[in-house]
């Protein structure tokens, strides 16, 4: 039926807006002849369209993957523009593909992982100044030196080439057009190349001797905050994408608990993978960080022997169970797709503890790691990857997304797998015999509670 009509409409679209159709004559009457109305296909959705019926935080998090991967420089406001719209075009041209301005699932994770990648590299983090609340975005790695004093805060890489500065002042009846005045001569020597000045805030850039340098300030009646990022022109290529996202995390200001980096949970789930009869269990090493009790339901209390922070794996490990049974671990070779089979929160199965199952698009992303496409849903982190053979490939971590820019109430996610060379790995260093020989992992996966202060 879908292929018939498929090509009616293609004969009435070729026929033209002047197509006829006649009756079969009547003996002694004339043909009668039908005027018809072409049919035409309704128009596709555009690119902003598309991006316009995202959530606030998938655009936001979409902006700020695109910033990190050097294709956006515009501000992280979650806003639909046409320079969001452009990067995504030159991303998708700078990875070989087809530049339609929409990100298909693929494009989207390896996306979300390399920008991740590239967080974790400069070790960015949200923090709150100490002396003024200010919430802004560093990259921990590049300047791990902190010095406070009552004006604000200064952070420096080892040898000065990177500094982020937080000052702040009383001035009486500021504007932010005094304020950048003031900005553009002190130091003495700066040379400005860019400027804007709005109502409630101004950005400088330019060149202060052989630094680059980036000011953003804004004030909220007579106090004054300034944020000044300096960095050597060497470190260009691995500084500036940073400086965009601080420009947009910067919040002068904050109000409420979004101010500062969200804390964790009083009481987080995830799904644990058993691998041994004698009850150990592999799981997210931080679902498990700083919990004052694990439990694994339905089993009692655990103990944390072992992590580790390169593949965020955590060994946990029950005492005087029996009937366990563990997943054999034997390397599958998933390719494209796998399925995520893990226990929802509670809170998402009506305080159930049913295990289900998810497919999720596998992402090849470099260095060995894969990206998961769409991330499974909360409480899955930790669980066992099986691929279309129904081997065991690896592990579903979700990752918490760092937006470089206004907090949301509903933050982003997204998903990694951990291969399962690195989880034998990880329990092989550990003296872990994993003696598993099942393949229902239904029967093998567990959930994982973690209580908190």
């Amino acid at each position: 039926m879908r292929s018939m009509l498929a090509a009616t409409l293609m004969f009435a679209t070729a026929a033209g807006a002047n197509a006829q159709m006649t009756t079969p004559p009547i003996p002694g009457t004339k043909p009668k002849v039908v005027q018809t109305v072409p049919i035409r296909p309704p128009a596709l959705q555009t690119p902003s369209e598309t991006a316009d019926a995202m959530a606030q935080a998938e655009r936001l998090s979409l902006q700020s993957d695109l910033a990190w991967v050097g294709q956006y420089n515009g501000a992280i406001t979650g806003d639909v523009s046409a320079r969001m719209v452009d990067a995504i075009k030159e991303y998708q041209k700078a990875k070989g593909g087809k530049p339609t301005g929409v990100l298909n699932p693929q494009e989207r994770a390896a996306l979300a992982e390399t920008a991740r990648r590239k967080q974790d590299n400069v070790g960015w983090r949200i923090v709150m100044e100490p002396t003024s609340g200010a919430r802004l975005g560093i990259p921990g790695k590049l300047v791990p030196q902190q010095a406070t004093d009552a004006n604000g805060s200064k952070w420096t890489s080892p040898t000065a080439t990177v500094q982020v500065l937080l000052s702040r002042r009383k001035e009486a009846n500021p504007t932010t057009a005094k304020l950048a005045e003031q900005e553009k001569k002190e130091p003495a020597g700066r040379k400005i190349d860019y400027t804007v000045v709005k109502p409630d805030f101004f950005v400088l850039s330019g060149l202060h001797g052989l630094k680059k340098f980036y000011v953003r300030g804004t004030f909220k009646g007579d106090e004054v905050r300034i944020m000044t990022i300096l960095y050597d022109q060497a470190t260009e290529n691995t500084v500036e994408p940073v400086v965009i996202a601080m420009s947009s995390a910067f919040n002068a200001f904050p109000s409420g608990p979004q101010a500062g980096p969200p804390p964790s949970k009083t009481v987080e789930y995830g799904t644990g993978i058993v691998v041994s009869d004698d009850g150990a269990i592999v799981t997210d090493r931080l679902v498990t960080d700083n919990c004052l009790a694990i439990t694994i339901a339905g089993y009692g209390s655990a103990d944390r022997l072992a992590e580790d922070k390169e593949h965020d794996l955590a060994l946990l490990h029950i005492y005087g169970v029996r009937g366990l049974k563990p997943l054999g671990l034997a390397g599958g070779a998933a390719k494209t797709s796998v399925d995520v089979v893990g226990i929802t929160d509670p809170q998402s199965q009506g305080g159930a503890a049913g295990a289900s199952s998810v497919k999720a698009a596998l992402v090849t992303v470099g260095g060995g790691d894969s990206a998961l496409s769409p991330p499974p849903a909360l409480g899955f982190s930790g669980s066992p990857a099986i691929d279309s053979d129904g081997k065991f490939a690896g592990i579903a971590l979700l990752k918490p997304v760092m937006v470089a820019g206004p907090a949301t109430s509903v933050p982003a996610s997204q998903a990694v797998m951990v291969s399962a060379d690195a989880v034998r790995d990880f329990l092989k260093a550990n003296e872990i015999t994993a003696n598993g020989n099942s393949t229902d992992a239904r029967a093998a996966v567990v959930r994982v509670i973690c209580v908190r202060k």
